[in-house]
């Protein structure tokens, strides 16, 4: 009887230091989580490093980290993009934690670029010979757009439709004849670019593509990479 008495006053005695203690319990749990201010601004000015030579209104959302998350604070947050993802619609931005604990989440974000793009102004023959008559300007998200969509009057005037084009639809490179940059069998230059690094190559095009169209690269390693014609000659990779 002694025994459970004793036990008894232990467990009582522990309780009421619990309760007494529990704001600053509490306290210590919230501080020992991820505050959720400093990953929203180091993703929001990650993408606008990432966004700075895009054309037109850039706007950028980040959505929130769950409040409830189990993650140690962090002192050193590192943003990036995964592996062929581009700061452009509805992306998950990846940020690490390097320092004191070692930890990686998903960010989601959206990125809209408000900008004029081409439209049909009337229907479009195939065959025949885009004048400016034939266009009009009408502004949106680019970002919800396809991503040869034509921008300006200079890329599609005085080039043939590869189809007939109802008005009203948006003009893209591949509705174009547009003259190759790049030939098959012609030597070429690869560049890719990434979060912080540019990669350079070269290689020879397995096929003939104009600007904005994809090409197969044989580089001199056998390997075979994908990206698409600039209007230089260039091919720039698919990440």
């Amino acid at each position: 009887m002694l025994s459970n008495r004793l036990m008894r006053l232990f467990f009582r005695n522990a309780i009421i230091s619990l309760l007494a203690l529990g704001p600053t319990f509490a306290a210590g749990i919230a501080a020992a989580q991820q505050p959720l201010p400093p990953v929203r601004q180091a993703v929001m000015a990650f993408l606008g490093e990432q966004t700075s030579g895009l054309p037109g209104k850039v706007g950028i959302t980040v959505d929130g980290v769950d409040p409830q998350n189990q993650l140690p604070a962090c002192s050193e947050l590192v943003p990036f993009l995964p592996p062929g993802t581009r700061a452009w619609g509805r992306i998950n931005v990846g940020v690490r934690c390097d320092s004191p604990v070692v930890w990686t989440i998903y960010v989601p974000a959206q990125i809209s670029v408000v900008s004029d793009y081409l439209v049909a102004a009337r229907p479009i023959r195939a065959g025949q010979v885009i004048a400016p008559t034939d266009l009009e300007r009408r502004s949106g998200d680019l970002a919800a757009e396809a991503p040869n969509t034509l921008t300006d009057m200079t890329q599609a005037v005085g080039h043939n439709a590869r189809f007939t084009i109802a008005a009203g639809n948006t003009l893209r490179t591949d509705m174009l004849r547009l003259p190759q940059t790049v030939r098959q069998g012609q030597n070429v230059k690869v560049i890719g670019t990434g979060s912080g690094f540019t990669v350079t190559n070269e290689g020879r095009a397995l096929n003939a593509a104009a600007a904005g169209e994809p090409v197969r690269v044989r580089l001199g390693s056998g390997q075979v990479v994908s990206g698409k014609a600039r209007g230089d000659g260039v091919v720039e990779l698919d990440f």
